[in-house]
């Protein structure tokens, strides 16, 4: 079995232990942002994994997302199911979105859409700066474009190319009130973000394959890279339903959910 078969194949398995435990985890604390979570989570999970290194730092710009980051976090061993078990509790630090500084892994309290992108350029351009090793990984959601402070921080990262930044969109086409492109479209997001001097990239962001030959090359220069997903991946009834960016799960739905992930039936 060759190198990149073994990531992919380790990969797949530590998929399906994370999204277990990320409906578990949501299902006890009665609380939703399951699709969301679902969308990004391969992604998140494939950077703590196989790429991120100890000089680097990660940004979650879609901070109602944290619940991947959390699962990410639980599968490294930097977090327990005790730990887990508090989510969304009185007195935790696994609150429903970010609070910095409480670990090193969670660096920037997010939660209003459009600050992450900003403060992850800021991040990469102190590396830059002062000659520190390790890039900025910045996870944003597709929506979040529709905040203005996003395109300012697209133009400073484009006009001072910071080389040690990668941003990360999850482009699943939906918010919590309906379609990206109902809501406020953004027509070609490519188009536009390269009309500003980016690298852009697109990718299936949920293939291990297409995330291993992106993220594992060297990255060289400040690029985007664009996401395709589906919220609610891997449990049929939640796949490209908006409603799922909020509801939370009943005892019928946990177990249907849990099965369909059991059984990879999409993978």
């Amino acid at each position: 079995m060759s190198h990149d078969s073994q990531i992919v194949s380790q990969f797949v398995e530590l998929r399906r232990a994370a999204r277990r435990r990320l409906l578990q985890m949501h299902y006890e604390a009665k609380v939703g942002h399951i699709g969301g979570n679902l969308s990004c989570l391969d992604a998140i999970l494939f950077l703590h994994h196989f790429v991120m290194g100890e000089h680097d730092q990660f940004v979650l710009a879609k901070g109602h997302s944290v619940g991947a980051l959390y699962i990410a976090l639980w599968s490294r061993s930097y977090l327990s199911d005790a730990d887990l078990q508090t989510f969304h509790k009185d007195h935790t630090h696994l609150a429903g979105h970010p609070v910095a500084g409480w670990s090193p892994h969670v660096s920037v309290a997010t939660g209003s859409l459009g600050h992450g992108f900003p403060v992850a350029t800021g991040m990469a351009m102190a590396k830059q700066l002062q000659g520190q090793e390790g890039r900025v990984y910045c996870l944003m959601s597709d929506g979040e474009w529709q905040e203005g402070s996003n395109w300012e921080a697209l133009i400073f990262a484009a006009h001072r190319q910071l080389d040690k930044l990668t941003v990360l969109v999850d482009v699943n086409g939906l918010q919590g009130f309906g379609s990206t492109t109902e809501i406020a479209s953004m027509g070609e997001l490519a188009q536009r973000i390269i009309a500003f001097g980016a690298t852009v990239r697109e990718i299936d962001g949920h293939d291990p394959q297409s995330l291993s030959s992106l993220l594992q090359a060297p990255q060289q220069g400040f690029q985007v890279i664009l996401l395709k997903t589906i919220k609610g991946k891997g449990v049929s009834f939640m796949e490209g339903k908006m409603e799922w960016h909020y509801l939370p799960l009943n005892a019928d739905q946990y177990a249907l959910a849990c099965q369909e992930i059991e059984e990879g039936a999409s993978s």
